[in-house]
């Protein structure tokens, strides 16, 4: 399955949870960034309210590229622990690399304003990305979100590995994936156009209320 764009994913995993459309306590959290273009696309087709899922890689030291987990903005921190050791990392290089990066997180969350995130206590949670490979970012915002009080958690995803997409599903309470493809590669391999997605367009989607 080859989708157009990430709007094009979005709107194709709509149409797959249209049980919440205008459903009552739900939102749509995207994964920045590309996730939260995938975010916007669910959220306008079922009438929903839009937020960030405050979550970020982690890089290895010397190698920020190579991800070996992923943080939250406050407690949440998942690592590839056999990756780690391979690689020399030791606790405090990680919890380091960790600090820095939940650091950077939060300044980025308030440029965005107070509205980048809803409250979460007893609603659904629509949990979504623009696809997933390792799954350390998803895992991160599953664990986040559920730390936030969410009372159910959706994790809809355009395409994901099947192993990745194994491993992640008994996380949650309902896992929506359009696509596990095999070889797998890279989630770019599966868009046809594959932008970079800036700050300008995250706050941008944010402000534009139920709009594309």
């Amino acid at each position: 399955m080859i989708f157009r764009d990430r709007i094009d994913a979005g709107e194709r995993l709509a149409a797959a949870l249209q049980r919440y459309r205008d459903h009552d306590r739900t939102v749509v959290l995207g994964i920045p960034r590309g996730g939260v273009v995938v975010a916007k696309a669910i959220a306008v087709d079922l009438h929903l309210p839009l937020g960030i899922c405050p979550v970020r890689k982690l890089g290895a030291p010397g190698n920020p590229e190579l991800a070996i987990g992923a943080v939250d903005d406050d407690a949440v921190l998942v690592f590839d622990r056999r990756l780690s050791q391979h690689l020399g990392l030791t606790e405090d290089d990680i919890m380091h690399a960790a600090a820095r990066q939940r650091e950077e997180l939060r300044a980025w969350l308030a440029a965005l304003g107070a509205g980048a995130m809803p409250a979460l206590e007893d609603r659904t949670v629509i949990l979504t990305d623009d696809g997933v490979a390792t799954g350390y970012t998803a895992q991160a915002g599953i664990q986040t979100v559920r730390r936030r009080g969410a009372q159910r958690v959706v994790l809809a995803v355009p395409v994901a590995p099947p192993d990745t997409a194994g491993w992640l599903r008994p996380q949650v309470d309902e896992f929506v994936c359009l696509a596990t493809p095999e070889p797998f590669y890279a989630v770019g391999n599966f868009f046809e156009e594959w932008p970079q997605v800036t700050d300008d367009e995250v706050r941008a989607l944010l402000l534009a209320g139920n709009t594309l």
